[in-house]
C-alpha cells in the first residue's frame, strides 16, 4: 500500500488514482531569472524521486512541471541586465535544465512555459468574473475570497488570522476589496510586457498561470500536486480557490505533497536572503550521487 501526508488534511492517504493504473503529477517549476541553487535542485529532485518510485511501482505517470517566464522578478532583472524578458528567461531556463540534468534528475514529461498559455488564462479569468468569484479595476482583476467558505484550507489557518498577515508579502493594493483578494490579471505597466484581455492590456497573475497549465494537460482535477512548503500559501492556496471555483470540481487534487526547504545556517537557502550555493559550485566539489542522497 503506498500511503502521503496529504498537506490539506495532514492524515496519511492512501494513493488511489482516479484512473486505476495512472497517476497525473504536476508540481511547481522555478521562475528563470537567475542560476539555479541547490534549494531549486533539492525541490526538483524530491519529485524526480517520486515520479520516479511511481513508475517503478507499475504505474503510468504523466508528470508535468511549468516554467514560469513571467514575473516580477523576471522583469525588474531584464531591466537591471538591459536585455528582453524571453531572452533572459530562456538564458536562465537553459541554465536550470542544463545543471539539473548534471545531477541525473529526469525531465518531467512537460515542461510549458507560462507565456504559452496566456490564452487560456484569459479564458479562466473570464469564467470566474461571469460566475461572480472576481471583480475588475483599474489595478487588474481580482479574485474574491470572502466567496470561499473555506479559503485557507490548505494552509491552516482562519480568513482573519490570514488577513492580518495580509500586507506583509506584498502590498496591499487600495483597490481591493480585501486584503487577501488575490491578482488574476495585472493592468499593463508603462515598459512592461503586456498581452490584450477583455480588461485591457496586461499580464496574468502569478498564481493563475498554474492554473491554466495544469488543467490543458491534466484536466480539471489531478492526483498529486505538490511543491515546496513555502508554496502552500499564497500559491496553492490560490490555486485551490480558482481552480474549484472555475471547474466545480471537489478536490482539485486528491493529494497535496510538500517538501522540506534546503537550509544554511538555520535559514531557508534562498537568493532574497543571499545564503546560496550554486548546484554549479556544489558539484565542482561533489559528485551528483552525493548530492542526491544528501538531499534525500
Amino acid at each position: 500500500m503506498l500511503r502521503f501526508t496529504d498537506s490539506l488534511t495532514g492524515v496519511k492517504t492512501e494513493f488511489t488514482p482516479r484512473d486505476p493504473g495512472k497517476a497525473s503529477v504536476y508540481w511547481c517549476g522555478p521562475t528563470v531569472y537567475d542560476v539555479p541553487h541547490l534549494g531549486h535542485a533539492r525541490s526538483t529532485l524530491a519529485f524526480d524521486v517520486l515520479v520516479r518510485y511511481l513508475r517503478w511501482s507499475g504505474y503510468d505517470v504523466c508528470a508535468v512541471s511549468n516554467i514560469t517566464d513571467i514575473d516580477d522578478k523576471i522583469i525588474a532583472r531584464a531591466a537591471e541586465e538591459g536585455t528582453t524578458e524571453p531572452d533572459l528567461a530562456a538564458r536562465y531556463e537553459k541554465a536550470f535544465i542544463g545543471q539539473m540534468n548534471l545531477l541525473n534528475i529526469a525531465h518531467p514529461d512537460l515542461r510549458p512555459r507560462a507565456t504559452e498559455y496566456v490564452d487560456q488564462m484569459i479564458a479562466i479569468v473570464s469564467d470566474l468574473l461571469d460566475r461572480g468569484m472576481a471583480y475588475s479595476t483599474d489595478s487588474g482583476v481580482y479574485f474574491d475570497v470572502d466567496r470561499l467558505a473555506d479559503y485557507g484550507a490548505l494552509v491552516h489557518r482562519s480568513t482573519d488570522d490570514l488577513r492580518e498577515g495580509a500586507g506583509a508579502r506584498v502590498d496591499v493594493d487600495g483597490e481591493k476589496q480585501d486584503p487577501l483578494d488575490f491578482a488574476l490579471w495585472k493592468a499593463a505597466k508603462a515598459g512592461e510586457p503586456s498581452w490584450d484581455s477583455p480588461w485591457g492590456p496586461g499580464r496574468p497573475g502569478w498564481h493563475i498561470e498554474c492554473t491554466a497549465m495544469s488543467t490543458t494537460y491534466l484536466g480539471e482535477s489531478l492526483d498529486i500536486h505538490g511543491g515546496g512548503q513555502d508554496l502552500i500559501f499564497p500559491h496553492h492556496e490560490n490555486e485551490i480557490a480558482q481552480m474549484e471555483s472555475f471547474t466545480g470540481k471537489i478536490p482539485f487534487s486528491s493529494i497535496w505533497i510538500h517538501h522540506g526547504l534546503l537550509r544554511l545556517d538555520e535559514e531557508k537557502m534562498s537568493k532574497s536572503l543571499g545564503n546560496i550555493v550554486s548546484a554549479k559550485d556544489a558539484l565542482s566539489k561533489h559528485s551528483p550521487d552525493a548530492l542526491r542522497l544528501f538531499f534525500l
